[in-house]
C-alpha cells in the first residue's frame, strides 16, 4: 500500500527507484520466497541467510563527528568518529547505487510511551530486511501512516560495498549514525541487528541527553498489582528465562526507557537467539516461530524443512525476529509504572558472588557501570578457563554518552522511586567452574520471587567481606547455607583468594571510568581482604 508520495524519498535524495511502501508481512514473505531470498519452514516462518556477516561488526560502527556531537559523544573504540565530508560523499554514492532498484519502505516508530515517540522511515534494499523492520519496531495505525512524518531515517543497502581507502571506512561494510542529519546509513552487511541497534544507539543519546530518561538494555515485566521489574544481564545470565514469568506480563525483552513515571518498551517485537532452542527451555520463543517470523542463519534437518536448532555450522548467533504479539502474556501497550525492583544478573563462574544481594545506591551505580559476567569454556573459541567480561551499563557497544551519565541517572531515579536493586548470581556456588556447581534455576526463581513479593524486606542481612554486598540470611524454599558463598566452599582460604582476584578485576576495569565517577560510586568498589 502506498500511503505517502514519492516526494518523501526525494527528501532523502533517493530517486528513480521502484518504491514499495508499507507492504504487509505476508507480501514481504511472498516476495522474499519468489526471489529465492528465503526458504519456507514447516512452522510457517521464513528463513534467510544474512551472508558474510551473522552478527554486528563493532569496529565498523561510526558516528559523524560534528558540532552537535564533538563535546557530547563518548569517543573511542565504541564510538568511532567519521567526518561529515566523508559521510556526505558516501551517502551520495549509496543513493546513486539504488537508482533503478526495488526498495522497500516502512514507516514505524520507537518508544511505546507517546511522550517520547520517535518516528522512523526505513528504506531497505531487501524485502526480508523490511519484514525484520515490521517485526521489531512499533507499528503505526492506518490513520497514522497517512499523516506520517519521520524524525529519523535508516537507509539499509546490504549489497553496497564501500571502498575503504576512498570512503573512510575500515573495510567494505559500515553502519554510520549522523545525529545532525538524523540518518543511519548501513551498507555491506545483511545482518539485520545493525538496524535495531542503530536506533537503540540513537535513543541512548536522545533520551538521557535531551529528555532525562534512562535508556536501558534490559528486559521488563509487570505483576498483577502493577509492580514493574527490570532485568539487566549479558548473554548467558538468564535474562530472557527469568523475565518470562507466567504470573507477570512481559513489557519487552531487550530495550526500554525509564522516565519519571513509566517504564516503556522501545520496540514492537523480539529478536531471540535460537541456538539449542527447545520448547521445554523457552516455550514462548519456540511457539513464536510461526507465520510472520523471520529466522536467520539456521540450518534445516537433512531432507526436511524442520529447523535444526542445535546446528551452529553457519553461526552460534542464529536468530529469530517476531512481533511481540506472538507472545500471549504481554502488557498492552508495552508500558508500565516506574520499577519497584531491578535485577542485575551475572553468571559468576568463579563462585564468589552470592546468589542474591541487595545493593545501595552507590553499589547499584558501580555494578551498573561494571556490567559484569563471566564466560566459560565452550561459549567462545579459545576460552578454556573462566574469563571476566565487563560491558558498561550491560550494553557498552550501544552507548553514545559516557557510561557514568547513565549510572548517575540510574542513581537519581533510584532515589526518587525508592526502588530495590538486587545483584543475582546465576553462576557457580561451592567453587569455581569445574569444581563447584551451577546454582539451581529453581533456587534463583525462588529468590527473585521473594524479592518481588517483598519477602526479603524484613529478614536479617550480613555483609560480604570483600564486595560489601548485603546478603539475606534466609529465604523461603532456598537452603540458607548457599546464601553466603564462602560457606559453600570447602577450602575457605581458596575462596578468599578467588574473591580478591575477582575484586582486583572489578577495580582494574573501573579505573577507566574513575575520573568521571562520583564519590558514591568510588566508595562502592570492592575492598581486598587481608589474607594472613
Amino acid at each position: 500500500m502506498k500511503n505517502v508520495s514519492i516526494k518523501s524519498l526525494e527528501d532523502l535524495k533517493i530517486t528513480e527507484v521502484n518504491s514499495n511502501w508499507n507492504l504487509s508481512p505476508e507480501k514481504l514473505a511472498e516476495i522474499s520466497l519468489s526471489k529465492n531470498y528465503a526458504s519456507l519452514t514447516n512452522s510457517g516462518a521464513i528463513s534467510i541467510n544474512t551472508g558474510e556477516f551473522t552478527g554486528r561488526s563493532p569496529r565498523d560502527r561510526f558516528v559523524v563527528k560534528d558540532s552537535n556531537t564533538v563535546n557530547t559523544v563518548w569517543w573511542g573504540d565504541v564510538n568511532i568518529p567519521f567526518s561529515t565530508e566523508k559521510y556526505n560523499s558516501l551517502y551520495n554514492k549509496v543513493v546513486e547505487y539504488l537508482k533503478g532498484k526495488d526498495v522497500y519502505v516502512r514507516d514505524v516508530y520507537a518508544c511505546a510511551d507517546e511522550n517520547f515517540r520517535l518516528n522512523i522511515r526505513v528504506i531497505n534494499e531487501y524485502p526480508w530486511s523490511n519484514l525484520f523492520t515490521y517485526n521489531m519496531f512499533l507499528r503505526p495505525t492506518e490513520e497514522e501512516l497517512n499523516n506520517f512524518t519521520p524524525d529519523w531515517s535508516i537507509i539499509n543497502v546490504p549489497s553496497f560495498m564501500a571502498d575503504a581507502e576512498v570512503d573512510g571506512t575500515r573495510q567494505h561494510n559500515f553502519a554510520i549514525i549522523n545525529f545532525t542529519d538524523k540518518n543511519i546509513l548501513i551498507g555491506g552487511t545483511g545482518y539485520t541487528g545493525e538496524i535495531k541497534k542503530g536506533i537503540f544507539s540513537v535513543l541512548n543519546f536522545i533520551l538521557p541527553h535531551e529528555k532525562n530518561v534512562l535508556s536501558m538494555h534490559c528486559s521488563a515485566n509487570v505483576g498483577e498489582n502493577g509492580d514493574t521489574a527490570i532485568f539487566f544481564g549479558l548473554s548467558g545470565t538468564g535474562k530472557t528465562t527469568l523475565s518470562a514469568d507466567p504470573n507477570r506480563k512481559l513489557i519487552g525483552d531487550d530495550e526500554h526507557g525509564w522516565s519519571n513515571n513509566s517504564v516503556f518498551n522501545f520496540e514492537g517485537g523480539c529478536y531471540a537467539k535460537c541456538i539449542n532452542l527447545t520448547a521445554e527451555k523457552e516455550p514462548d520463543i519456540f511457539a513464536s516461530i510461526r507465520k510472520g517470523a523471520l529466522l536467520e542463519n539456521i540450518v534445516f534437518k537433512n531432507g526436511t524443512k524442520d529447523v535444526n536448532f542445535e546446528d551452529s555450522s553457519i553461526t552460534e548467533n542464529t536468530r529469530v525476529s517476531y512481533p511481540i504479539n506472538h507472545i500471549q502474556n504481554i502488557a498492552k501497550p508495552s508500558i508500565a509504572s516506574a520499577p519497584k525492583n531491578i535485577f542485575f544478573l551475572t553468571c559468576d563462574a568463579f563462585g564468589v558472588l552470592p546468589p542474591i544481594s541487595k545493593l545501595s545506591t552507590g553499589q547499584a551505580m558501580y555494578h551498573f557501570i561494571s556490567g559484569y559476567t563471566a564466560k566459560v569454556a565452550g561459549t567462545e573459541d579459545g576460552i578454556t578457563e573462566p574469563s571476566t567480561t565487563f560491558s558498561a551499563c550491560f550494553g557498552e557497544p550501544f552507548l553514545p554518552l559516557h557510561p557514568t551519565r547513565y549510572a548517575e541517572l540510574l542513581g537519581e531515579k533510584m532515589e526518587s522511586s525508592q526502588v530495590n536493586v538486587w545483584l543475582v548470581n546465576t553462576g557457580w556456588s561451592g567453587g569455581p567452574y569445574k569444581i563447584g556447581s551451577r546454582l539451581s534455576l529453581k533456587f534463583t526463581r525462588s529468590l527473585i520471587t521473594a524479592a518481588l513479593e517483598g519477602k526479603l524486606e524484613n529478614v536479617e542481612y550480613k555483609y560480604h567481606e570483600v564486595f560489601g554486598l548485603a546478603m539475606p540470611t534466609e529465604c523461603d524454599n532456598v537452603p540458607s547455607e548457599i546464601l553466603s558463598p564462602r560457606n559453600t566452599w570447602e577450602d575457605k582460604s581458596a575462596y578468599d583468594l578467588k574473591a580478591n582476584e575477582l575484586a582486583q578485576a572489578f577495580n582494574y576495569n573501573f579505573n577507566k571510568y574513575s575520573d568521571f565517577a562520583n564519590q558514591e560510586m568510588l566508595n562502592s568498589a570492592p575492598k581486598l581482604k587481608v589474607i594472613l
